[in-house]
């Protein structure tokens, strides 16, 4: 989840209590940490007989039912087009793909479409690291500004002393999704990275908030202490001793790939092509991988095979353990007997209901991904998921039927009809506008001229309101100004529709009046979740 943190850990580990324990709306920077934390309160039914190490029987008869799950899955939801992958053993035991590369064409997904993977990026990202830190480049502990200078937060301890492994497991302090909303109005990375500088902080190392900027700039700081771009870096380490051909860390490949799913939206309850297909690169290490279910299996092969693949080690296991190891406990247990969910290094570390290990990430945009995976080390079992539609649960239900299926031999439970709910609260708009309709008395606004000029703001830059000819006013927002229409609401509150993948159908734009007559100030709401949305005219 890109957008929503608690996606982060919604594969990591057996979701039936995560369905019972998860209670907080999921809106931007106010949902549970991870789904991660929720799971594990209630057993699974059959949880007993899952023990031990799973036969080749009991995955091939998981197996041999997948088709007609994904099928079910797809019909349930209209979810447009899904590849998928299982590997076990080091073999792959299926790749392929179901459905439409994007909505009103013919064009079949297979086994090697690729697909944006959103935050699943971070896990493959994290054994980039890996692999450089096993070769001495730098080490997890390093502190970020010995490498990037020029990076810098609002606590000065925090700033000399925060380090690669803290970042890429969300214990900087910084707010959940610090640095989103900034891409969204088209500052690039090394804009977004420098004005973190001006977000608040929460406790140092025991607070977990889930926040792409932060990681990117980890990467960034890995990336320049090996001499290199992350892009690059990526490529030369995973991509190419892997043979992972189709998949790069750059959206102009994602874009330039002839066999590739574009994203498709639901909105009010039919399925279509996205306008604003979503562009990562700002935050690449946090999401901008983009890759097919093949090329991911051989991921999951080597991540299984303590960093080794076909005879070749790609990443020193010393190296990768940190990796895989709880840094932070992401949620903890919401019942007295529940299990805690935690974060390694760009993945979640889990047990399920076995007591089995699970490492795994999901990722989502709104525009259009919802990708998954899970690897059960002590069964070297490992199951990717990606489609090309809004988050549904579809991902992570797949997986959760698989293994159970694997575990127990049955179904113990309708995973989708259990994961759909929660993941359409998390598409919900927070705005308190949201669903609400104008005021029976409508109160008047001022005239155009009180709210029209230009306002400042040291995080998100200058904020302009304009008048059109017709009398309406616009609002302009971003380095090379956004213009939003804005719609008169009461008073002086108007509304507009934010944009980019955190963007919702409405938000409120209020504007303090002066008594003179011009408004003083205006606070964009969506922009406001950590107090930095307010403008002040200049």
């Amino acid at each position: 989840m890109d957008r929503r943190s608690f996606l982060a850990g919604a594969a990591s580990a057996p979701p039936l209590a995560l369905l019972a324990a998860c209670t907080t709306a999921a809106v931007p920077g106010a949902v549970p940490a991870s789904i991660a934390g929720t799971v594990g309160t209630t057993p699974t039914a059959g949880a007993a007989a899952a023990t031990g190490v799973l036969s080749d029987a009991q995955v091939a008869a998981a197996v041999a039912r997948l088709d007609d799950l994904i099928q079910k899955a797809m019909a349930d939801t209209g979810v447009p087009g899904l590849s998928i992958a299982v590997v076990h053993d080091d073999k792959v035991l299926y790749a392929k793909g179901f459905g439409v590369k994007q909505v009103g064409t013919s064009d079949r997904v297979d086994e090697n479409t690729v697909f944006q993977v959103a935050s699943v990026s971070k896990s493959v990202g994290a054994t980039g690291v890996a692999s450089a830190v096993g070769d001495a480049k730098m080490a997890w502990s390093d502190p970020v500004v010995s490498h990037l200078p020029s990076f810098a937060l609002a606590d000065p301890y925090v700033t000399q002393h925060v380090s690669i492994a803290d970042l890429y497991s969300h214990r900087s302090g910084l707010p959940e999704h610090a640095g989103d909303h900034l891409e969204d109005l088209g500052y690039d990375r090394a804009e977004v990275l420098a004005r973190l500088r001006l977000e608040s902080l929460d406790p140092f190392r025991i607070t977990y908030h889930y926040t792409n900027f932060g990681m990117t700039a980890a990467a960034e700081a890995v990336a320049t202490a090996a001499g290199t771009s992350w892009e690059a870096l990526l490529k030369s380490r995973i991509y190419d001793p892997l043979g992972m051909t189709s998949t790069s860390s750059t959206f102009a490949d994602f874009d330039g790939r002839p066999n590739k799913a574009t994203g498709n939206m639901l909105t009010d309850g039919v399925w279509r092509p996205t306008t604003e297909q979503r562009q990562p690169d700002a935050q690449s290490a946090a999401g901008g991988v983009s890759s097919s279910a093949v090329d991911m299996a051989k991921w999951m092969r080597m991540v299984l095979a303590d960093g080794s693949f076909e005879g070749r080690q790609v990443v020193k296991p010393e190296a990768l353990a940190p990796v895989l190891t709880p840094q932070i406990t992401s949620s903890p247990p919401r019942t007295f007997g529940g299990r805690p969910g935690f974060y390694g290094l760009g993945f979640n570390v889990g047990t399920d209901d076995a007591g089995k290990v699970r490492f795994s990430h999901s990722g989502a945009f709104t525009l259009g991904t919802g990708t998954a995976f899970t690897l059960v080390p002590a069964d070297g079992l490992g199951m990717i998921v990606l489609t090309n539609g809004t988050p549904l649960g579809v991902a992570e239900s797949l997986i959760a039927s698989f293994l159970d299926l694997a575990q127990t031999g049955t179904l113990t439970a309708d995973w989708l009809g259990r994961y759909r709910p929660i993941f359409e609260e998390m598409l919900a708009n927070p705005s308190a506008l949201a669903g609400k309709t104008r005021p029976a008395n409508v109160r008047a606004a001022q005239p155009a001229t009180a709210y029209v000029g230009s306002f400042s703001n040291d995080y998100y830059g200058p904020a302009n309101v304009a008048e059109n000819g017709d009398g309406s006013l616009v609002l302009k927002l971003g380095p090379k100004p956004l213009e939003f229409p804005l719609a008169h609401w009461d008073g002086d509150v108007f509304t507009y529709s934010p944009p980019g993948e955190n963007g919702f159908d409405i938000a409120a734009v209020t504007f303090t009046v002066a008594a003179a007559g011009q408004a003083s100030s205006v606070v964009v709401e969506n922009l406001d979740k950590t107090g930095l949305g307010t403008f002040t005219r200049t």
